[in-house]
């Protein structure tokens, strides 16, 4: 096993598991606005992690450029995406939870 192959595979399972942290995050938040975080920063810092080591298992080629073009789309979109999320959840009267058991506001 080459060094390039072993720092693509430590990448692709470090990616694995924050997305398997962040799945875990979002099951033991009490509401949607909690969850929403890391459901956003799980999705994009995983798969970060796994398609920067595709790349690196690639090497330099046409493939790897166009995950590179993924990776671009993902790191616009994700956080975009969680704020409209929120956004969108706040305007429809979706109240966050408090610790003390009551609504907010």
């Amino acid at each position: 096993m080459s060094l390039q192959d072993l720092l693509a595979a430590v990448l692709v399972v470090a990616g694995l598991l924050w997305l398997g942290i962040g799945g875990l995050g979002i099951l033991r938040f009490p509401d949607f606005y909690s969850r929403l975080h890391p459901a956003g920063k799980a999705d994009t810092f995983g798969a970060t992690l796994v398609l920067l080591g595709l790349v690196v298992h690639q090497g330099l080629s046409l493939l790897s450029v166009k995950l590179l073009l993924v990776e671009a789309f993902i790191l616009l979109a994700n956080p975009a995406a969680s704020h409209v999320l929120g956004r969108a959840a706040h305007r429809s009267g979706l109240v966050p939870w408090t610790a003390s058991g009551k609504e907010g506001r």
